[in-house]
């Protein structure tokens, strides 16, 4: 169905939407005429079909009927602004990607097992940077073994030898941001700030 085949089907239903409307509110034409302004014979013919709904008219119905505009043209609903996330399992760790789009960086929500303690780094192309949300971290990068609380960050460049899993044999989860072609997070703090 083309766009204006679906505009007219649209419009083609405000007429038995009105009709069922003035029903539901126990209305006559003459009590919706002297609340609307508008004559009976209009209000009628936008019943029937015989006249074409405008926005003139149909803005006073929908304050009498108190309903949004969009209830009486039929408007279809808004989609679901939700993101549908779609877990997946890589490396034994269950991955969640927060960037439903292919772009230069990707954001992943990374759950790590309890049981992910034994380093195994690797390289390879690109920029990572890391945030431990729950849980501590430990990171591998060249000559360093460090240790990540919930609250910390780590960025590095992926061409390093790197791991990273579970710091004390229990789980944690960590946000990454990475960026397969050398791409960085830039985190600004203001250092002037004080805590009170």
């Amino acid at each position: 169905m083309g766009e204006s085949a679906r505009i007219d089907a649209a419009l083609d239903a405000v007429g038995p939407r009105l009709r069922w409307l003035r029903g539901q509110r126990g209305l006559t034409l003459t009590a919706l005429s002297e609340a609307t302004g508008i004559s009976k014979s209009t209000l009628s013919r936008l019943e029937t079909g015989q006249r074409r709904p405008s926005l003139e008219l149909l803005l006073p119905l929908a304050q009498a009927y108190r309903v949004p505009l969009d209830e009486l043209v039929g408007a279809p609903d808004v989609g679901d602004p939700r993101v549908r996330l779609k877990p997946r399992r890589v490396r034994g760790r269950v991955v969640v990607p927060l960037t439903p789009q292919p772009g230069p960086v990707q954001a992943w929500k990374i759950l790590i097992p309890g049981s992910q303690t034994t380093p195994q780094p690797r390289t390879h192309e690109g920029y990572e940077w890391l945030y431990v949300l729950s849980g501590r971290m430990r990171l591998i990068l060249g000559t360093h073994d460090l240790t990540l609380e919930s609250g910390e960050v780590a960025e590095f460049n992926t061409h390093v030898a790197h791991w990273f899993g579970s710091a004390d044999g229990r789980p944690a989860e960590v946000l990454s941001l990475f960026g397969r072609q050398g791409e960085r997070a830039h985190v600004r703090t203001d250092r002037t700030q004080r805590a009170d």
